[in-house]
């Protein structure tokens, strides 16, 4: 592949910075992000049209203090609730809110918190995404391990005591193909009792193949749910397919996989219509999928590689909070989780009050457990980071942290019979 798609520790040739300024400033050069591309499955599904339209519909500066009363006293939160709830005015409520998701996580989950940790076995990439690190005019150190190495690297997180794991790889067909995700996913079930993956998005068939290779549950971001400011940030690649990706858990569903999780990427766009429109999507899934484990993410903008001034837009820890706690109150039963994008500080209070999963012994780097986790030399190549994360706790720091605050850290509640 050349460097039109991705730069492998080397400058950008003068054709590829010639093309990517044209992506940046021509939208005419820019492929439709409304378009399907060759081989792209369509599926016959209503919950596209019911996300998008309520989010463009979506205008929270109509909400009064009296909506938001009324959805704090209501004992079944409505889609009028939620939006009231995820309104600017709902802010002084922030409290009563935290209590009220704090009860109901306590009543759907107990005490318990969910612990895994991601394993970024590639890190080539085939898209032009402006905010990620692994963007492919991105000049960063690109590598994708063996599955020697993606074993290596599966014993060490498992010897902490891990027992989920979550796969990722850039979105790169050429370099991390659907065999190779797979077979790293069978070497993972030999020492993870669950497997998730997070990749590109791919078909029914796809799914279904990845899922008998031992995938339990997969995670898409949206990343915005505005196709307008998706069309901006996405500039090159498949990714560049709005409805493809939005229909991705949906086609997982289809699969057979037990799980999925549902995110945007908050600060790109509109905080609170994305945070909208990604429970909006679950909500539509739960009721047409009753079956599956349905989850939330709600990841934040970090600073990456060659670009340190990414942040999110007028996404604070207090609006941060405000989201989650509406989340946990809109969707009482749904898993909802906090990356290591977020504080240490952060991530301790909002698991006592509506977040019941966590990330831990994190990182987004290509082949660097080894260094990370024992800090032992590592004798092969590693490649560079995603992104900066801001808690960098072990397992077993966060295991004694979540026990310390009262909690049951859960490693594992699935078995296979």
């Amino acid at each position: 592949m050349n460097n039109n798609y991705f730069v492998d520790s080397g400058k950008l040739s003068e054709s590829a910075l010639k093309r990517k300024h044209e992506l940046e400033t021509n939208p005419s050069v820019r492929t439709n992000h409304m378009e399907y591309m060759n081989g792209m499955e369509k599926i016959s599904s209503d919950i596209y049209d019911k996300v998008i339209s309520q989010m463009q519909e979506y205008d929270y500066n109509k909400y009064t203090v009296s909506d938001v009363r009324r959805a704090l006293a209501h004992d079944t939160c409505t889609v009028e609730d939620f939006k009231a709830l995820l309104s600017p005015v709902a802010e002084p409520f922030l409290e009563e809110m935290a209590e009220k998701a704090r009860l109901e996580t306590q009543k759907h989950f107990g005490n318990t918190v969910y612990l895994f940790t991601p394993l970024y076995i590639a890190n080539y990439c085939e898209n032009y995404c402006v905010y990620c690190g692994f963007n492919c005019y991105n000049d960063i150190r690109r590598m994708k391990l063996t599955m020697e190495q993606i074993e290596h690297e599966m014993q060490i997180i498992a010897q902490s005591g891990m027992e989920e794991i979550l796969i990722l790889t850039g979105e790169s067909r050429a370099k991390s193909g659907v065999e190779y995700i797979g077979e790293a996913c069978k070497l993972a079930r030999k020492y993870f009792r669950l497997v998730g993956i997070e990749i590109y998005p791919v078909n029914t068939d796809e799914y279904k193949y990845l899922h008998k290779c031992g995938v339990d549950y997969v995670t898409v971001f949206q990343e915005t749910y505005d196709s307008e400011r998706y069309e901006q940030l996405h500039l090159l690649g498949h990714k560049r397919v709005f409805p493809y990706r939005f229909e991705a858990q949906e086609r997982a569903l289809m699969g057979g996989m037990r799980g999925i999780a549902c995110s945007a990427l908050l600060g790109l766009s509109d905080f609170r219509k994305d945070a909208l429109a990604s429970a909006l999507h679950v909500y539509y899934l739960q009721r047409k999928y009753p079956h599956a484990e349905i989850s939330l993410s709600c990841p934040r903008l970090r600073p990456i590689i060659n670009n340190d001034e990414i942040n999110p837009l007028d996404v604070h820890e207090k609006q941060l909070c405000q989201i989650l706690c509406a989340y946990r109150i809109f969707l009482p039963f749904c898993n909802i989780t906090v990356s290591s994008r977020e504080s240490e500080s952060f991530r301790n209070g909002i698991v006592k009050i509506c977040a019941t999963k966590v990330s831990a012994g994190v990182s987004t780097g290509i082949g660097d457990h080894e260094s990370k986790y024992t800090g032992k030399e590592n004798d092969s190549a590693e490649g560079d980071e995603q992104f900066e994360i801001n808690d960098s706790r072990s397992l077993d720091k966060m295991y004694s942290d979540m026990s310390d605050e009262g909690l049951q850290p859960v490693l594992n509640d699935y078995l296979y019979v």
